[in-house]
C-alpha cells in the first residue's frame, strides 16, 4: 500500500500460510463505527501483505458488535468485536452464558469525540459542555427554575453562539460513543448549569439525578443516529444548522465537508488527545475469542498485526487517520502474543 511501508518485523508477525483445516478461513469482525476505519485499514494491509484472506469488517455499533460476539463459539459466530468503550459486566456475563468464557481485550489507542457542522453553515466554533446540555437536555435551568427544555436557538442561552435553530445529531444508545458523550459532555453540562443541583434539591437521590441528566429532549431538536458516522454526515449535509457528534478520525477524513468546534477552549487533535488536554476522549478496543485462535486461520496473527508498532504506533498508518497511539502499546503487544484473557493473567 502507498500509505504504509511494512518492515520485515511486521511481515514476520503474519507471514504464515492460511490453512484449509477450518471450514471458515476468513476472520470476521463487527462492531464500533469509530473503530471501523482503523480496522478496515488493518484488514486491507493484512490481506495484502500476508497469506491470509482479508478479514471481513462490519460496523453496527459497539453494543451490536458485542452482542454478536457473545452469541457463542463456532464458525457461525464472529471472531472479533470492535468497541469504542470497554465491555460491560452484563456483556461478559452474557458471553459466559453462551460459552464465550475466554476473552482477550486489546486496547488499540485513543480517539476524541468532536462536534462538527457544515463548512458553510453558522459559525459554530466553540462549545462548553453546558452549551450542549442546554441545547438537548430534557430539563434545563431557566430563570432559576428547572423546566422542560424549550430552547429553540443556541443564542437563547449563550449570546456568543449563533442565533441558529438547534439541530443536533447524536450517536444512538447502541454506540459506544454515546456512553462517552453522556459521561463527559451531558453529565458535565448538567452539573455546570446547576440542573443537577436543582434535581437534588427537588428530592432526587444522586443516581436518579444522574440518570435524569442523561435524558435528552424528544421534540426533534436532538436526533439519535443508530447508523454509522456516514448517516450523521448525511443529516448535516441536509441541514445547514446541524451539529453532529463524530470520532476525530472520521472528521479528519471529511474536512472538505465539516468544520469542528473547540470544547472548553481546546481544539481536538492527535496532540491534545495524547496529552489529555482535550476533554472528550476515550480508549478504543477490540475483543477476541480465544476459543477461535488456532481454529480460524489468521485470527491471532491479525490481532498481533493490528497492534504492531509499524501499524498502531505513533508513526504507523493509523496515526495518519487520527488514532492516538497508546503509550502502553508494548504491554498490549505482549498480552496479544500470549493470548492473555481478561481477568486471568493468562
Amino acid at each position: 500500500m502507498s500509505f504504509v511501508k511494512l518492515t520485515a518485523s511486521t511481515l514476520a508477525i503474519a507471514a504464515v500460510s492460511a490453512t484449509a483445516a477450518a471450514a471458515r478461513d476468513q476472520v470476521q469482525v463487527a462492531g464500533s463505527s469509530t473503530v471501523l476505519p482503523y480496522a478496515s485499514i488493518v484488514a486491507e494491509v493484512f490481506g495484502e501483505n500476508t497469506d491470509f484472506p482479508t478479514p471481513v469488517v462490519e460496523s453496527g455499533g459497539s453494543s451490536a458488535g458485542l452482542k454478536r460476539f457473545c452469541e457463542g463459539v463456532g464458525e457461525n459466530t464472529i471472531d472479533v468485536a470492535n468497541a469504542s468503550r470497554q465491555i460491560r459486566e452484563k456483556e461478559i456475563k452474557a458471553c459466559a452464558e453462551a460459552g464465550v468464557t475466554d476473552i482477550i481485550e486489546v486496547r488499540i489507542g485513543y480517539d476524541g469525540i468532536v462536534f462538527a457542522s457544515q463548512q458553510s453553515g453558522p459559525e459554530f466554533s466553540a462549545f462548553e459542555p453546558s452549551d450542549i446540555y442546554n441545547a438537548i437536555g430534557a430539563q434545563v435551568m431557566k430563570d432559576g427554575a428547572l423546566v422542560e427544555n424549550s430552547f429553540n436557538s443556541w443564542a437563547e442561552f449563550n449570546a456568543d453562539l449563533p442565533d441558529a435553530e438547534i439541530a443536533m445529531f447524536i450517536p444512538g444508545t447502541k454506540h459506544g460513543t454515546r456512553e462517552v458523550f453522556e459521561d463527559k459532555v451531558l453529565l458535565k453540562g448538567c452539573e455546570a448549569t446547576g440542573a443537577m443541583q436543582a434535581m437534588l434539591d427537588g428530592g432526587m437521590d444522586e443516581d436518579a439525578a444522574e440518570d435524569a441528566c442523561l435524558d435528552v429532549r424528544q421534540d426533534g431538536k436532538s436526533v439519535d443516529i443508530d447508523g454509522d458516522y456516514t448517516e450523521t454526515l448525511a443529516r448535516i449535509d441536509a441541514n445547514t444548522n446541524g451539529i453532529g457528534v463524530f470520532g476525530l478520525a472520521f472528521y479528519e477524513n471529511n474536512t472538505d465537508k465539516l468544520k469542528v468546534a473547540t470544547m472548553s477552549d481546546v481544539a481536538p487533535s492527535t496532540e491534545t488527545i495524547s496529552t489529555g488536554e482535550y476533554p472528550v476522549s476515550r480508549p478504543l478496543f477490540f475483543y477476541v475469542k480465544k476459543a477461535h485462535i488456532g481454529v480460524i486461520p489468521g485470527l491471532q496473527e491479525y490481532a498481533q498485526f493490528f497492534v504492531a508498532d509499524e501499524i498502531a504506533g505513533p508513526s504507523g498508518p493509523l496515526a495518519n487517520y487520527g488514532l492516538v497511539a497508546d503509550p502502553e502499546l508494548a504491554k498490549t503487544q505482549e498480552a496479544v502474543a500470549n493470548a492473555t484473557t481478561m481477568g486471568s493473567g493468562s
